[in-house]
């Protein structure tokens, strides 16, 4: 018989609802009756207690707001009578809790590309990344022209990575298109780079190279295109150079420890902290006790929830660090005299998700229970094995970009609503429900919703584990099928 509630913690008093659920229906919960006392759409959350005006509402087994009004039991609990208890900023006080990881150890291998810089990349795509908007379509052509001339290529793709920045910047805007550029030039699923500049941006070739410290020379090279007189051409003949090297690249047997992903959630709804998020935490687990690293991004989406993560930090000081992780970010929205606790979006709230504790403690469950080793900042790039704290916004596409940018090969992107998009590495989909797992197949990659029908988390974990292992090893995820790849810089300041 299939349940009509799932209720998350023993002490919740509200409970998500499987079904969508009519006036008058009683449901049973665990053998109490509860009588429904109003039309509730799947996902969304339903009292199984009263709860007096101001009382906490409590899923997770953390309050996620407090009531605006008595709500009785079988009542729909959402944004018309719940409200955020999230404001100002917090201070925190080092409570480190020791989180023990299931011996996971296990001996396994993907197929990578061994780089000569002993990095490690899952694909072998020839880029070119440009200095400046200004020669998106510059590249475009080059590309172009390169296929009409170099057919049927021996390698996994060949893309711009285009963007609008690189010049009329300032400050820190100038310095974070720069960086995550220089990032990008550098990543080990490109066997080849050409930078392509204009000669007149701010982000000048002479100092963007000379910006990216040490690199191979063979596999990244450069051209201004004011400086030549057919830069179409010119760029033709770079392409073959560094096709010329790419071929030679062969698959090897890498240890899993060598795989980075980055965790990341986007169009979520009732079902993502169920389901998709807490697979991705059961596997951030298993893959840190393999000696692999996972990142957790998208900071505004920690608020509510952060107290959890500092508690797992390895020491006083990836505490701190997380502490001007979280309180940076609050400011930042200080700043610009918007509001820090303006979350969730409209598809998070027609999903069934009604504030950011509830949103955040959802999220923030694709982290497991590994310990926290590091925090960066936007733009580093990880250091440090296990599981990282990265600064960058909630924003699917900006928050992807910096995933990638700090290393990771592959971000896991879990969804409740669907999504197509793609950052520049492979960028899989994972769904909360089947439903919209069966509606946007040419999306989503893996169906995490089974997890609420007849298949237990860990016998799903291992389809996922082997289905990552597939596409470490060259497996197309649906982002690459569509050709969906986006480049997402974050911008905060003035443009000239």
């Amino acid at each position: 018989m299939k349940k009509d509630l799932l209720k998350i913690h023993q002490a919740d008093n509200v409970a998500i609802a499987l079904r969508k659920l009519n006036t008058g229906d009683v449901v049973d919960l665990d053998g109490q009756a509860i009588p429904i006392q109003e039309e509730i759409n799947r996902g969304h959350k339903v009292a199984v207690q009263d709860i007096k005006q101001g009382e906490n509402v409590l899923k997770y087994g953390f309050p996620i707001g407090h009531a605006l009004q008595d709500i009785s039991a079988g009542d729909h609990v959402h944004t018309h009578n719940l409200k955020t208890n999230l404001e100002g900023i917090s201070e925190y006080s080092y409570e480190p809790q020791d989180f023990q990881l299931k011996d996971f150890q296990r001996n396994l291998n993907f197929l990578g590309y061994r780089r000569e810089d002993g990095r490690v990349g899952i694909r072998n795509e020839l880029w070119i990344v440009p200095t400046v908007g200004c020669v998106n379509g510059t590249a475009e052509q080059i590309i172009e022209r390169f296929k009409e001339e170099v057919k049927n290529t021996a390698i996994d793709n060949i893309m711009v990575l285009k963007h609008n920045y690189g010049c009329s910047q300032l400050g820190d805007d100038h310095l974070n298109t720069r960086t995550i550029l220089g990032d990008v030039v550098k990543h080990p699923n490109a066997g080849g780079v050409l930078i392509l500049g204009l000669g007149c941006e701010n982000n000048t070739m002479t100092e963007f190279i000379k910006s990216l410290g040490d690199y191979n020379q063979q596999r990244i090279k450069y051209l201004v295109s004011q400086e030549v007189s057919d830069e179409v051409a010119e760029g033709v003949n770079i392409l073959k150079r560094l096709y010329e090297q790419m071929v030679k690249d062969q698959r090897e047997e890498i240890p899993l420890s060598e795989l980075k992903v980055g965790l990341k959630c986007g169009a979520s709804d009732g079902f993502s902290g169920i389901t998709a998020n807490p697979l991705l935490g059961k596997f951030t687990d298993f893959l840190v006790a393999q000696g692999g690293t996972a990142v957790l991004t998208e900071v505004p989406e920690m608020f509510g929830a952060e107290t959890l993560l500092m508690a797992r930090a390895k020491d006083k000081e990836v505490f701190a660090k997380t502490v001007d992780l979280i309180n940076n970010f609050k400011e930042y929205f200080i700043e610009y005299k918007q509001p820090v606790y303006e979350n969730p979006s409209p598809g998070n709230k027609a999903g069934g998700i009604t504030t950011l504790e509830d949103k955040s403690l959802g999220c923030t469950q694709k982290a497991g229970s590994a310990t926290v080793m590091d925090v960066l900042k936007y733009g580093d790039t990880l250091q440090t094995k296990g599981l990282n704290l990265l600064s960058a916004p909630g924003n699917d596409l900006v928050a992807s970009s910096a995933l990638a940018a700090a290393g990771c090969q592959l971000v896991l992107f879990t969804t409740g609503r669907g999504t197509p998009f793609g950052s520049f590495v492979p960028t899989m989909k994972i769904s909360s429900n089947s439903q919209i797992y069966e509606l946007k197949p040419h999306w989503i990659d893996f169906n995490a919703g089974s997890l609420i029908e007849d298949v237990t988390l860990d016998n799903l974990l291992e389809d996922f584990i082997n289905y990552i292992l597939a596409v470490a090893s060259g497996r197309w995820v649906n982002n690459e099928n569509n050709q969906f790849r986006e480049l997402a810089i974050f911008k905060k300041g003035v443009t000239l």
